[in-house]
């Protein structure tokens, strides 16, 4: 074999993201050289850094994460969601009476899913990258031109490195320039929302709650972090975003007391805030030839129900699958009918989050009075109603349509 061909990939991934980093593992460890080229520094954070954001995973996001080796590394950051409460909020008139309650105990004996530091999952997946045999990462290193031919894909990098392989796929986030190269077309909407995301700690232990409150100017997340911590996710409108966010610590503490409420007792800030603009994205296609969209790089959506990292988790363990199936099966994995079935897998499940996102924010982001009272009737009557309520219960915890084997807890 020439040194040509043992150095060809069969999958490049540019962008070493979370959802981009989880292919990688996955695929390597399906038996598939693969290559990572990431724009970032390798991490350098220490456990005392903490960048503000905490994603949720769903039990069903929880199983791939085991699946590639990752959960020895995250059980310790990870805290379980055991309830969740829904309900609507106002700064001034408190919480309504009545609310959606999700109690684990419905559906099984596993939680809904866990609360996890974005960056412990960055740590973990770097780790694990370091020692997976299969896999290669580059890093820092951009991308300045891709060359896509009927049976393979040469990528090169701003200091002159080619890279060969058999199919590419772009895990460069929203704004991915492999996919404006591709000539791939996206519908975009920004919102006139802003969210604001920092870490408290309280007094009393959160129990596994998760409480999301719907306040007239977006949706106020508070998801149970390890350590008698709290992740808040709230969002509000951009103007008065930026004015929060510039307020001190004291003052900021008070505005986010009248919306987290004292259930846990007193707050203090456990870190940094950050803002984050809102918006939502989806490609016109997810495929091109030899090429393919993965995650943020194909849809993003609302953060209104904490899914975004859990639809590019459910992308990397169905791609994968496609991806491993068709190599054992001696079959060109960047076939187009390869990328096709990816397509066509993925892309319902996809556009039915966004939409069910889009049209929850604007339902609820409202203090319209007989809209208010109908959604309240509406999460009453959803709390009454069983089967409903159960299957909204197990769609959360990513056990609903077409799943890949690694969210049923099976290898590939």
């Amino acid at each position: 074999m020439s040194e040509s061909a043992k150095s060809r990939k069969d999958v490049i991934i540019v962008g070493g993201g979370m959802a981009g980093m989880s292919l990688g593992l996955a695929l390597s460890a399906g038996g598939l050289r693969t290559l990572v080229i990431d724009s970032l520094a390798p991490e350098t954070e220490t456990a005392s850094d903490y960048d503000g954001r905490a994603s949720a995973i769903a039990h069903g996001s929880a199983n791939i994460l085991k699946g590639i080796g990752l959960w020895s590394n995250l059980e310790s950051d990870a805290s379980p969601i055991w309830d969740i409460r829904v309900a609507d909020g106002h700064p001034l008139r408190g919480i309504s009476p009545l609310f959606l309650h999700y109690d684990h105990g419905d559906v099984g004996d596993d939680p809904f899913g866990y609360i996890i530091e974005n960056r412990a999952i960055r740590k973990a997946l770097q780790d694990a990258a370091g020692e997976s045999e299969n896999l290669e990462l580059v890093r820092p290193a951009t991308v300045v031109s891709v060359e896509r031919e009927p049976f393979g894909v040469s990528v090169f990098t701003e200091t002159g490195q080619q890279f060969d392989g058999s199919v590419l796929v772009a895990a460069d986030g929203r704004g991915s320039q492999i996919r404006q190269d591709a000539g791939i077309q996206t519908t975009v909407a920004m919102y006139r929302q802003k969210s604001i995301v920092c870490t408290v700690r309280h007094e009393r232990d959160h129990a596994g709650t998760a409480v999301e409150l719907f306040m007239p100017s977006g949706p106020f997340a508070m998801l149970p972090m390890t350590e008698n911590r709290s992740n808040v996710v709230w969002t509000e409108r951009i103007d008065l975003a930026d004015r929060y966010l510039a307020l001190d610590d004291d003052a900021f503490l008070q505005e986010l007391g009248q919306r987290f409420g004292r259930w846990l007792g007193e707050i203090e800030l456990a870190g940094p805030r950050f803002g984050f603009p809102l918006g939502v994205l989806h490609a016109s296609r997810y495929t091109d030839q030899r090429l393919v969209l993965l995650g943020d790089a194909a849809h993003a959506i609302h953060p209104i129900a904490g899914q975004g990292l859990n639809l590019g988790l459910r992308d990397a363990a169905a791609l994968a699958e496609l991806f491993v199936d068709a190599a054992r099966l001696g079959l060109d994995i960047g076939a187009a009918s390869v990328l096709g079935r990816y397509e066509r897998w993925r892309r319902f499940d996809n556009m039915v989050l966004t939409a069910v996102t889009d049209g929850l924010n604007r339902l609820f982001s409202n203090d319209i009075p007989p809209v208010r009272v109908a959604r309240d009737l509406g999460l009453a009557m959803v709390d009454r109603l069983p089967p409903i309520k159960k299957f909204l219960m197990r769609h959360a915890m990513g056990h609903v349509g077409e799943l890949p084997r690694l969210v049923r807890g099976k290898s590939l």
